[in-house]
């Protein structure tokens, strides 16, 4: 993905996982602070990189599809690789030996080997944008897809996924207390944001302030991590979205008298 080092992503430090796409980051306070343990805090912003755009999701890589569950002094035994990859394998794509064990999917070191993108023409740069895009779109809509035939799970208390008909015995889910990371997965039927996160953000319109208020937040429109970058570098963004960039709202209530009600900012 070429185009995150040409603009600056921000996001919190490693307690809490909202990302920023902007030259600073936002005033809205909704940070969780380390293991939920506070509430509506500030953001204190750093550098990001692809893995907060992309957000990794990855599942155990079987022999075949209707092998024995893989218990849990067996977890080592198995290769971690993306959960998209597992599931287009077991649907019959071509895939490489090599690109079927752990050592070989790093996202953050690939796109350090990328070309840089700071010499791009404004006409390269949205076209690039546009093509992430619509990969992105293509990549959604093809796992939505795949989903309707092949089975995947997904633990109801946190993010692990497995590709298969049904869920590993491996006890790493942790959420209740008196478990640890002993806990065993609670499996249900996955959905396409499970396997590909949306990574939702703010965005800021012409009409927002330079910087994001906590006050404003709910006229600011809410996107896609993906979408917000590409639009940013020039890509047209489809006509379903525009409700959520809510592009023709207010910036902030109205200073008028409405039904009798003064209203000020």
């Amino acid at each position: 993905m070429q185009l995150y080092p040409y603009l600056l992503i921000l996001f919190n430090y490693r307690f809490c996982p909202e990302i920023y796409i902007g030259e600073q980051g936002h005033l809205i306070q909704t940070c969780w602070g380390y293991k939920h343990r506070a509430k509506n805090r500030v953001h204190e912003w750093i550098k990001g990189g692809l893995n907060d755009i992309l957000v990794p999701v990855e599942s155990f890589h079987l022999n075949y599809m209707f092998q024995s569950v893989i218990r849990h002094n067996e977890r080592f035994d198995f290769d971690r690789i993306p959960a998209v990859v597992e599931l287009c394998w077991q649907a019959g794509a071509d895939v490489q030996e090599e690109n079927l064990n752990s050592s070989s999917w790093n996202l953050e070191a690939a796109s350090e080997r990328l070309p840089e993108t700071e010499d791009l023409l404004p006409e390269d740069l949205a076209s690039t944008a546009n093509k992430t895009l619509t990969a992105w779109e293509t990549l959604r809509s093809g796992v939505e897809k795949l989903l309707l035939v092949y089975p995947v799970k997904v633990c109801k208390y946190c993010s692990e996924v497995h590709v298969g008909p049904s869920g590993h015995k491996a006890r790493l889910c942790g959420v209740f207390k008196y478990e640890g990371w002993k806990g065993a997965h609670f499996w249900m039927k996955a959905k396409v944001d499970n396997l590909v996160p949306p990574k939702i953000v703010w965005r800021r319109r012409p009409q927002d302030p330079p910087v994001l208020v906590d006050e404003r937040k709910d006229f600011y429109g809410r996107v896609p991590a993906v979408l917000d970058l590409c639009s940013k570098a020039g890509a047209i963004v489809p006509k379903k979205y525009n409700c959520m960039m809510k592009m023709q709202g207010l910036s902030g209530p109205p200073n008028n008298k409405f039904f009798g009600i003064t209203r000020e900012q």
